[in-house]
């Protein structure tokens, strides 16, 4: 159930603090299902554990400038859901999330929808050659590693990047 904050009227009170103004909210069940729908590890209780979630990515997080003719994209015919992305500068290679696969079709030139219809090698090369035919672009990735590699978003080489923890930090400190 979603409600409405809205800010004390007391300046006694907290400052900056909000409470639930319960009359001026409204019930919309979609809000509770998308939360239940979640995994567990991103099912959060309270700021507190909110904001350590997503600080705790964003300080394994690394940030990186390549050349996009330097990616490559590998996908096996053997595991025909499995695209991964090799980026210069590390060892293991990065699976990309849905937003970020979509973000990498756009800067190729591709749909995305109709590349994840496809198995991952016909979809690889149609990527790999996007990366390769794309005039010499420098692009900004995102990458996490907690537990397993992931490719988290991909930009451009000036995006100024906002993390998922600076919203949240003042509501919990």
């Amino acid at each position: 159930m979603a409600t409405v904050l809205s800010q004390t009227r007391d300046p006694a009170a907290v400052s900056g603090g909000y409470k639930v103004d319960i009359s001026r909210g409204q019930r919309i069940g979609r809000v509770s299902s998308e939360w239940f729908s979640r995994p567990d590890d991103e099912r959060y209780l309270s700021l507190t554990e909110l904001y350590g979630a997503v600080k705790s990515r964003a300080d394994r997080a690394t940030a990186r400038t390549v050349e996009t003719r330097n990616v490559r994209v590998e996908a096996s015919r053997d595991d025909p859901e499995r695209l991964a992305l090799l980026v210069p500068g590390r060892d293991e290679p990065l699976a990309p999330t849905n937003w970020s696969f979509g973000q990498l079709a756009s800067l190729v030139g591709a749909p995305a929808g109709y590349l994840r219809q496809l198995p991952a090698p016909l979809a690889g090369i149609n990527m790999q050659h996007g990366l390769l035919s794309h005039r010499a672009e420098l692009m900004k990735t995102l990458e996490t590693d907690d537990g397993r590699t992931e490719l988290r978003a991909v930009t451009g080489p000036d995006y100024g990047r906002y993390l998922n923890s600076q919203p949240v930090s003042p509501a919990v400190h």
